[in-house]
């Protein structure tokens, strides 16, 4: 039996935690689809089209691993590609009871599709993309936590935002 899983999130941008999530997946299922959502209720950094850029480069070796965007309920976009399967990431004490919840009311709207959740290796565990974001902005090295490629676009993303003099504004900040 064929399975396909959809790993679905912000991807904003996607980091090295979320690259070791969907290449475990892939090793479990037949095929994961990495859905890039267009507009989730959060600041981006990134345009769905741009995010969607660099999640396609940085799965391009993974055989069994497409990209895709979507818009509207995670669960619609799974049966519309014939996802059985979600797939979420756990790094933290904190992430379990949000995805917990948000399992629940998955499985509520979509009995047929099951969520399974990975727990982040522990070299991964201190990594999300806000921090990635603000460490980024702060001109602050993020080598060890994202492809070169994605370096090089936060380092060109914050240059643009600073000769602009904008800034994203981060609701928590590792400056505090």
């Amino acid at each position: 039996m064929f399975v396909r899983a959809l790993y679905p999130g912000s991807f904003d941008p996607v980091h090295n935690g979320h690259i070791d999530i969907a290449t475990r997946a892939a090793r479990i299922f037949d095929e994961v689809i990495v859905g890039v959502y267009d507009m989730p209720k959060k600041k981006l950094l990134f345009d769905v089209d741009e995010r969607l850029g660099m999640a396609t480069e940085a799965f391009k070796e993974f055989g069994n691993i497409r990209v895709a965007k979507f818009s509207g309920f995670t669960v619609d976009y799974a049966r519309q590609v014939s996802a059985t399967v979600l797939v979420r990431g756990l790094r933290v004490f904190s992430d379990f009871e949000f995805e917990f919840r948000m399992g629940l009311a998955n499985k509520k709207l979509a009995p047929e599709i099951e969520t399974v959740s990975i727990m982040t290796d522990d070299k991964h565990i201190y990594i999300s993309s806000s921090t990635i974001r603000e460490i980024a902005e702060l001109a602050g090295d993020v080598s060890s936590m994202v492809p070169p490629f994605i370096g090089d676009a936060l380092s060109k993303r914050f240059a643009e935002l600073k000769a602009n003099q904008n800034s994203p504004g981060y609701m928590y900040s590792i400056r505090d």
